[in-house]
């Protein structure tokens, strides 16, 4: 029994930790991408709908195994790839159906549970905010950084004056015929306007 409920565990905190991150997405997307305030009561509920669901794949995965369990009852051949069970396997499978099985029930508890929904969206707030802090001092660093401060800047200095040479100046070459272009074509407008008159 020690060796399924460490499973079990296992797999339960597993699938919290897949939980965190469903519900970190969810936050990030919500708060960022659509502007909505923070709320954390939508966010249990979102929370409760992973572990469900979670636990929907876990009860699923066990009758798999419960089906192959089966097939492989009585069968002495030589297995053929690595889900071709046999007879020798039907242990095995059973304690696998019963270790997912135990991770299905463990998460549907646990989705009635309001402190540990409460728990998974706090995780999940505090893993959104790390993932926007980091990206913000990221930006920061790299917007910010002076020359001086910058411990790339003399082994990138050659890549940056080629960039400018080749694609900022020509750029600003290509600009500038333009507008001359555009600026002598006004001028032999505006002097075919005065000979007419």
């Amino acid at each position: 029994m020690g060796r399924n409920a460490d499973a079990i565990d296992e797999g339960v905190a597993i699938a919290l930790a897949a939980a965190r991150l469903s519900v970190k997405n969810t936050i990030l997307v919500s708060t960022i991408s659509l502007g909505e305030s923070f709320d954390s009561q939508h966010f249990t509920g979102t929370a409760r709908g992973v572990l469900i669901a979670l636990a929907d794949e876990q009860a699923a995965a066990a009758e798999s195994v419960s089906r192959a369990r089966k097939a492989a009852w009585g069968r002495h051949t030589q297995p053929h790839g690595t889900h071709d069970y046999r007879d020798r396997d039907v242990r095995n499978l059973r304690r696998r159906a019963k270790q997912y099985a135990g991770v299905a029930k463990a998460l549907r508890v646990k989705a009635e549970e309001p402190d540990e929904l409460r728990a998974i969206v706090e995780g999940a707030r505090e893993a959104a905010w790390h993932d926007v802090e980091v990206n913000l001092q990221g930006r920061l660093r790299v917007e910010a950084m002076r020359p001086d401060q910058d411990p790339d800047y003399a082994s990138m200095r050659d890549a940056r004056m080629q960039a400018l040479r080749l694609v900022d100046l020509q750029k600003l070459s290509a600009q500038a015929r333009r507008r001359r272009k555009v600026g002598a074509a006004a001028d032999d407008d505006a002097a075919d306007a005065v000979d007419v008159s």
